[in-house]
């Protein structure tokens, strides 16, 4: 009977600190993309760098905040109501697609912009999120 309180008790901790962890600690030290140095790139070097070679295009921007530079093909909004702006990657089948954090109303479709926001991968689109419209200093 003790061996059994003790097992339940060290579930019931573990339990705790994995719920801690999920539920207060990530909601309280978010990535803020904004206070990272980013690696600038055109949006027409980025799909063009999936598109060769995937794999290595993930170990150089997987995770990494990045400058993104282009002309805007689409803006949108996704299910959550964000706006989604779709920049040109001079292919046919590939762009980079940008989730704003903020809803932003002055973006107009081919006109130039710089979106600095967290690449997280590659599926027919680069795809690059919390981003935000960075103004040239």
């Amino acid at each position: 009977m003790k061996k059994l309180m003790i097992i339940l008790g060290s579930v019931i901790l573990i339990a705790a600190a994995v719920l801690y962890y999920v539920f207060i600690y990530t909601a309280q030290h978010k990535r803020d993309v904004n206070d990272e140095k980013a690696i600038a790139i055109s949006a027409v070097e980025l799909v063009h760098a999936y598109n060769n070679n995937e794999a290595e295009a993930n170990a150089k921007y997987l995770n990494k905040a990045l400058v993104v530079e282009g002309f805007v093909k689409e803006v949108g909004q996704n299910q959550e109501g964000n706006t989604t702006i779709t920049i040109d990657g001079a292919n046919d089948f590939s762009a980079v697609f940008c989730t704003l954090k903020e809803a932003n109303n002055t973006v107009e479709v081919n006109k130039k912009v710089n979106i600095k926001g967290i690449c997280i991968g590659f599926t027919s689109d680069v795809v690059i999120t919390d981003a935000f419209i960075q103004i040239k200093k």
